[in-house]
């Protein structure tokens, strides 16, 4: 491999374009009359958000903006950097306003900055000091202070789709400048595939596995380097999955097992539980949330679904991972397959607002206890019925006066009492 100092350089920092039309990816929000393309090649670009997976272009889409821009870039990664980077950021932005130069501060996983770090940003925003460019795998709306995000625009970009990534790879093994072309590579079919596949639309991950693989590979006679499927393998080797236990996806992904199971669809949900458990997630967690959707939308119409929810949840607590996983996909299957009624859910909704809209209301005379004599002067438990004792139905009202009559769980369309016994 080269000996040139610019190779100490990963692959995936030395194929970074330096102009937009070298971008690979993202036609939505920067294909030719997109708003942000034009608002870049006009000079009128203010702060933006940048919201997006790993190795979609955040980064190389802030550099090539300051590039086209003529600003001064200034790039600082909030898990690095705090209040001081900052400051000496924003005083060398002054010292460029004063010159007429514009700067932009791009901040790097900006959700990692806390609340007052975030507010730091504001005033300097305001007065045009600086041009912020936020990137972030996290969901904005829920990881960034409401003050900045309405001083900026939020651009979602994408996981790059595998022609995007077959194209950076392409444009690596033919540049001789900064890429692999003066190393005679050969990219079997079947290497370019799985490279491609295996990134996940990752771009940098799809480089450096390539990188990996072209120097781990030894010339053969001709002086060629030929890169197989095994050498490929070998130099991904194990990709994490995208999950953030405490962001966004944590929650789309439990959203997504909820819903598959309400929706009938057995597969998907094992799909969703896998995803969860193989990235991490707490099996507990899971257990909870697959015990809350026996009661909400299975309920009375297959009962057994709340017991089976509960021993796997005491399966989890007593095994962990990975021997509860069967137990979970057991129960996940279950409530899945089984009739669904979300009688009991609706039906308890409609008793909470009574109880928050009519309060404490009294309990019914004939329905209080009367362990004392004075009790019983004061009429408790006067007139009450025992059920056990009585032939036929009891005409006796349990509710409070005020509420005599409600009815709260009612049976759904298509639905009997026969249903739920």
């Amino acid at each position: 491999m080269p000996q040139n100092a610019t190779f100490n350089t990963p692959l995936a920092e030395r194929m970074r374009p330096q102009t937009m039309d070298g971008f690979v990816g993202q036609e939505e929000i920067v294909g030719p009359k997109t708003v942000l393309r034009n608002l870049i090649e006009n000079g009128q670009l203010n702060s933006i958000i940048l919201w997006g997976p790993p190795g979609s272009g955040k980064t190389t889409l802030a550099h090539i903006i300051a590039q086209t821009t003529k600003a001064d870039f200034i790039g600082l990664s909030a898990v690095m950097a705090g209040k001081d980077a900052l400051r000496e950021a924003i005083e060398r932005a002054e010292q460029n306003k004063r010159l007429g130069q514009k700067t932009i501060v791009f901040l790097d996983e900006i959700h990692r900055w806390n609340k007052a770090q975030q507010d730091a940003l504001l005033p300097h925003v305001e007065k045009g000091s600086i041009i912020l460019i936020g990137a972030t795998t996290e969901n904005p709306s829920f990881e960034i202070n409401s003050a900045v995000l309405s001083r900026s625009r939020v651009f979602v970009l994408k996981a790059l789709t595998s022609q995007n990534i077959e194209a950076l790879i392409t444009q690596a093994l033919k540049d001789k400048e900064n890429g692999l072309g003066q190393e005679n590579i050969k990219l079997e079919p079947e290497a370019l595939t799985f490279i491609t596949e295996l990134s996940y639309g990752d771009g940098r991950v799809a480089l450096n596995t390539l990188e990996m693989a072209a120097m781990s590979t030894a010339p053969n006679k001709k002086g060629q380097r030929i890169i197989t499927l095994q050498i490929a393998e070998q130099a991904r080797q194990h990709k994490a999955l995208l999950y953030d236990k405490a962001g966004d996806e944590h929650y789309n992904i439990i959203s997504a097992l909820h819903k598959s199971m309400r929706g009938s669809d057995p597969n998907a949900s094992l799909y969703w539980l896998a995803r969860m458990l193989e990235a991490g997630e707490d099996p507990l967690y899971i257990a909870r949330r697959v015990i809350r959707f026996a009661s909400e939308d299975v309920g009375n119409a297959s009962p057994y679904g709340l017991s089976l929810a509960v021993a796997a949840f005491q399966t989890a607590h007593m095994l962990g991972m990975p021997e509860c996983n069967l137990a979970l996909a057991q129960a996940v299957d279950y409530l899945a397959r089984a009739k669904k009624s979300n009688a009991l859910y609706a039906a308890y909704g409609k008793a909470r607002k009574d109880v928050q809209e009519f309060g404490p209301l009294p309990v019914p005379l004939h329905l209080r206890n009367a362990p004392t004599q004075l009790m019983k002067d004061l009429n408790y438990g006067k007139d009450y019925i025992y059920n056990p004792n009585v032939q036929g139905p009891v005409q006796q009202t349990y509710l409070p006066d005020k509420l005599k009559g409600r009815e709260y769980f009612t049976k759904q369309q298509g639905e009997t009492w026969k249903d739920y016994e």
